[in-house]
Order: C-alpha cells, then structure tokens, then sequence
C-alpha cells in the first residue's frame, strides 16, 4: 500500500485526526461552563446542559440530574451561544473531513499532491478558525436569565460571577489553535511533488 504522504504529511494526518476528534468530542461534551444551582452542581456547553430545574406535581422546584440537549435550538439560552453552536459545529465538521481526507492519503497513491495538501490545510485553517470563533462568542451568552440563576446575578458578558469555564471549553480552543498554527503548516509539506514534465 503506497501513501500519497510525505513523512511529515504523515504526521500531519495523525495529529490532524487527533486534534479533529478531540475537538469534536470537547465540542459534544455538556462541560464548557461549571456551577451550583439550588445546591447541585450545574454545567452548560452551547448546546447542551446538565442537571436542570424541574416543577413537579405539586409546584415545587427540584433539580433533575441528568443531561441533555435543550428542547429545540431556539430553547438555547441566548442567540449567542445559538450562532456559536451553529459556527463551531461548522468548524468541527470541517475538521473531521480534513482529518478524513488526511488519512485517506496515508492509504491511497496520488491522493494528495503538494498543491492538494495546502488546499487542504487551508480548509483546515477555515475550520479552526470557526472553532475558535465560536469560543470567543461564548462568553457573549454569561447574561441570559438561565445562567444568571446558576452563576449568580453578577454573571454578565465576559464576567461568570460564581462559575468558572470547564476542561471542554479549553480543549475546544486549543484543538482550533493547533489546526490552526501547527496542522496548518505541517500541511504546506504534507503531499508529495507530482513528477514534473519534460521542459
């Protein structure tokens, strides 16, 4: 089995395999933001949410432990963080089809050309760029309603007042700036040369 790949752009497809699924799975998890309601421990990513106030029959508030995704898109706290799980999933799926590609070119002959390597790392940087975009819209959501009643009245945009950011939310921006910074570069060696024409 021949490989379209340099060494390098063999390092690149790994690292951009590696990078694409731990974005993703950051990007999927309900731990970008961390705090306490009501005496239990809450957390938020854009789209999703862990243990959330309920009424039961006889109009009391309790906590339900469990998570989930909001209702509907437009049951997201605030458009914000709407339009960031819009972008970063963009940028997420962009990620993953890079890595894909990346890794076909570990397999296949002739995939994947020096020219085709830095066309594929400019998506890839596209993607990255969604990614960490949709983390920096994030904080522009700290004022809805929702998170004021876990984070306490003093949450607003760029101030989390009693919670704090979660490992999922610094793995999201991280993973966009290594597909940015390094999967990039690496990409602008990753193909072979096509073999030049008799001049």
């Amino acid at each position: 089995m021949q490989s379209s790949l340099t060494p390098i752009g063999t390092l690149w497809a790994i690292l951009s395999l590696l990078i694409a699924a731990v974005t993703c799975t950051s990007y999927f998890m309900p731990y970008w933001l961390f705090g306490t309601q009501l005496g239990k421990p809450v957390s938020f990513s854009t789209f999703r949410r862990c243990t959330y106030p309920a009424q039961t029959e006889e109009r009391s508030v309790v906590m339900v432990e469990e998570c989930g995704r909001y209702a509907s898109f437009s049951a997201i706290p605030s458009l914000s963080w709407q339009i960031c799980t819009v972008v970063t999933g963009t940028g997420c799926a962009l990620l993953l089809l890079v890595a894909l590609a990346a890794t076909l070119g570990c397999c296949m002959k002739d995939l994947i050309s020096r020219m085709t390597g830095r066309f594929v790392g400019a998506a890839q940087f596209v993607g990255g760029l969604l990614v960490s975009s949709g983390c920096a819209l994030y904080p522009l959501g700290w004022n809805s309603p929702e998170i004021q009643q876990t984070c306490g009245n003093t949450s607003k945009q760029f101030q989390l007042g009693a919670c704090k950011l979660g490992w999922a939310y610094y793995s999201t921006g991280g993973g966009a700036a290594a597909a940015m910074l390094i999967c990039t570069w690496l990409s602008c060696f990753a193909g072979k040369n096509t073999k030049s024409s008799i001049y």
